[in-house]
């Protein structure tokens, strides 16, 4: 069990211009986070991308976008983080491309052109009738009308993010050399953006289909034996129930790691409530995964908080408590950081994290949270409110904070290495 470094991690999450500017500031702000405790970062997209979904809208799978640096500050960057005993997770877009990026721009150019089947199209936008629109709010329907060719493409979030074909082998050949080329340059890890999505099936809700979970596998083999220390972190839906994110990972073929969605609803209740029981049947629930697998568990990230596995009146609860005003209300959750949520208490943040870390997992830390950073004020007419959770990380706050014995960020490193003193006395 020791050999799986994924098994008991802190993961760190943050936008690199966001939390540093760019790669060169970033390897400064290391010692930073290994202060903290952290010992994973979890890199949120860096890649050329005209940014219309914050960088999961990828034109190149290979590059550093050119305001955060370049390959070789990257390279240093990696070379200092390992050298902290701190590794380092990246984002693989799998389910979807900018329509920016060169593969789309030839597809969608003529009937006729090599890239066409790397994309999903049709000629009148009826297929796929009953597949997820996560992004309901922001667009009517999945197909995308294509002027150059008069037909439709495939979108399941922002109209300018189209979906790939993975019924095509060509485009898992194309990811393996994505994966090949970042770990060439010693990443870690891959978080599987949306994989729930990848797989479209005529009469289903193309999510977590026993096709999808075919390519999981297929990606998981490669890794296996190209590359057998560098795991997969995956993003299935936040309305599946405990039993269906297992299934991802398979039978310790798929992915290492997932996200414990259906806690974190759960543990938002059990504070509100003061009752920390209303956690213990998902706990329960999280039990019986391969020897090789974890779950991350989370109270927070880059996303709308996942409520859709609570019930409609466990939803209500938080969502009153949390956001009466319906200002940050998201999809089916709503996008709150949690010292909003919390109206900057301290205390409860602390007790919030206190119950986090109990539970069995890889905990992961938004960045910001552990300074108290709260919600950016939001452009008029921005729909999407997941924005304001992104905003600019405040060093100076975090400067002040770790000068002060009783901050919030001492404290929350005092966890971290309780937790971590304790996890080595029971594996002693």
């Amino acid at each position: 069990m020791r050999s799986y470094w994924w098994k008991d991690i802190v993961i760190y999450s943050m936008y690199v211009d966001q939390f540093a500017d760019n790669f060169p500031r970033m390897t400064e702000k290391l010692d930073y986070l290994h202060r903290l405790g952290v010992d994973c970062i979890h890199l949120l997209p860096f890649y050329p991308s005209p940014r219309i979904d914050d960088g999961y809208d990828v034109s190149d799978y290979r590059g550093i976008r050119e305001d955060l640096g370049t390959l070789e500050d990257f390279s240093r960057f990696m070379a200092s983080a390992h050298q902290k005993e701190i590794r380092v997770i990246i984002d693989l877009v799998l389910n979807h491309t900018s329509t920016e990026h060169p593969w789309f721009l030839e597809a969608k150019s003529s009937l006729d052109n090599s890239k066409r089947n790397f994309y999903l199209w049709s000629k009148d936008g009826k297929e796929y009738a009953e597949a997820s629109n996560p992004f309901f709010e922001l667009k009517p329907s999945n197909w995308i009308h294509n002027a150059v060719t008069g037909d439709y493409y495939f979108s399941t979030f922002y109209p300018e993010q189209a979906d790939l074909n993975w019924n095509n082998p060509q485009v898992f050949s194309e990811m393996t050399r994505v994966i090949d080329f970042w770990t060439g340059l010693g990443v870690d890890g891959f978080r599987l953006d949306a994989a729930a999505h990848v797989i479209k099936k005529e009469g289903t809700r193309s999510v977590d289909l026993d096709e999808t979970h075919a390519v999981l596998k297929k990606i998981r083999a490669y890794l296996n034996e190209h590359h057998p220390m560098v795991i997969l972190l995956g993003e299935a839906s936040g309305k599946d129930p405990v039993t269906t994110l297992k299934k991802y990972f398979g039978d310790g073929d798929e992915c290492h790691l997932l996200y414990l969605f259906p806690l974190v609803g759960r543990l938002f209740l059990a504070l509100e409530r003061n009752e920390p029981s209303v956690i213990d049947e998902v706990v329960k629930e999280s039990k019986s995964i391969p020897l090789n697998a974890q779950w991350v568990t989370l109270l927070r990230h880059h996303d709308e908080m996942p409520i859709a596995s609570l019930s409609k009146e466990e939803q209500s609860e938080l969502l009153d408590r949390f956001d009466p005003e319906e200002k940050y209300r998201f999809n089916l959750g709503v996008s709150l950081r949690l010292s909003t949520i919390f109206n900057g208490s301290k205390q409860k943040i602390l007790d919030a994290f206190q119950l986090l870390f109990s539970v069995p997992g890889s905990p992961l830390i938004y960045y910001g949270d552990e300074i108290g950073m709260k919600n950016e004020t939001l452009s008029p007419g921005e729909k999407d409110t997941r924005r304001s959770i992104r905003g600019k990380f405040n060093w100076d706050e975090a400067d002040a904070q770790m000068a002060d014995p009783n901050s919030l960020f001492n404290g929350i490193a005092n966890l971290i290495k309780t937790r971590r003193q304790s996890r080595g006395s029971e594996a002693a």
